[in-house]
């Protein structure tokens, strides 16, 4: 019962097989490799478009290096409160950028809109030497409380961003999750949209490291190669990140994870409904988020169910995430709905 995060669990069979077969003879290094040179064209294919593609360690890194390349040291980067950037990547978007400054509107747990970019446009208005300039617009999709975007809510953001002369940047890391549950394409989730720049994610989708930064305009990629290697990422064996990409890709592997994972989301989603806990928010993507007494939490907690305090701002009814894996079975989510049930009648 382990529903702590989407990284606990291991990876997919299929990913493993792909990086023993990369694992054979002698390539090229620093992606000039055959799977790299694949996984490059596979993207295009994948998007319906020409990209520049950087494949990077993780989420992170391609948060922070992708926003450097956008935002100048003096500038806002308009975001959502509690999203990653904004609490989960130690400063790391700071320091590659030189200095950048997060601008987060709030509340957190809902969608970022027009009207929180407009806000943040009036508090740091272009122009005035004694405020960061406005530099760049970043959302996450699924967003950290597993809510997703609509092509044309994405459509609405770029099309503000862009008229106050600014990039939009998607942190992807749940983006299969995102596009298992609108049933749209990549491309139209994305550059179809407006995003100019995408942090395009698979560990949580069950790589073992899959991450890269991708460009829907080449041009705006001029330089990103040596942003990459002065910050460390530049890999010499960048074949096995491009082996579990194409994984992925093949025979769309990433629906079937995310829509698993997804499935699994909203099973569990039923059982606490059930039970008489409704999520906090809609259920779009893999996460769950829901408020329960701090004796019920303790009482899962001690049956062996593992998952994450989020908020105790009502300290008698703090909320927790539950979150699913492709690895995630119809067993574990049973198996907590029946110790939920339990525990509730014992209290």
């Amino acid at each position: 019962m382990n529903f702590a995060s989407d990284n606990t669990a291991g990876a997919h069979p299929a990913i493993l097989a792909a990086m023993a077969a990369a694992n054979e003879g002698s390539e090229p290094s620093y992606g000039e490799d055959r799977w790299s040179r694949r996984m490059n064209e596979a993207l295009a294919d994948w998007f319906g478009t020409a990209v520049a593609v950087f494949p990077v360690a993780t989420g992170g890194a391609a948060n922070a290096l992708a926003l450097a390349q956008i935002a100048p040291p003096w500038s806002a980067v308009f975001c959502l409160a509690g999203s990653h950037i904004d609490v989960d990547e130690c400063g790391a978007p700071e320091f590659y950028s030189g200095g950048a400054k997060l601008v987060a509107a709030g509340p957190p747990g809902r969608l970022y809109t027009p009207a929180d970019l407009a806000a943040g446009l009036a508090r740091h208005p272009r122009g005035v030497v004694h405020h960061v300039q406005p530099g760049a617009v970043s959302i996450t999709q699924a967003t950290e409380c597993g809510l997703v975007y609509a092509p044309d809510q994405v459509a609405a953001i770029a099309a503000a961003a862009h008229g106050a002369d600014l990039r939009l940047h998607m942190d992807g890391a749940r983006l299969a999750n995102a596009l298992a549950h609108l049933g749209c394409t990549p491309a139209e989730a994305t550059w179809k949209a407006g995003v100019d720049v995408l942090s395009l994610g698979f560990t949580k989708n069950g790589a073992v490291a899959a991450e890269a930064v991708v460009f829907f305009d080449p041009a705006l990629a001029e330089g990103f190669a040596y942003r990459r290697k002065r910050g460390g990422h530049l890999f010499s064996k960048s074949r096995f990140l491009a082996a579990q990409v194409l994984a992925m890709l093949e025979g769309d592997l990433w629906k079937s994870l995310a829509g698993r994972a997804n499935a699994a989301a909203a099973a569990l989603a039923a059982g606490l409904s059930a039970a008489g806990f409704a999520p906090a928010y809609p259920v779009q993507a893999n996460e769950v988020f829901v408020r329960l007494p701090r004796s019920l939490a303790a009482a899962l907690s001690k049956a062996g169910a593992r998952f994450y305090p989020w908020d105790d701002s009502e300290p008698e009814r703090p909320l927790y995430r539950f979150v699913c894996s492709f690895a995630t079975t119809a067993e574990e989510v049973e198996s907590l709905q029946i110790r939920l049930k339990s525990a509730h009648a014992s209290l």
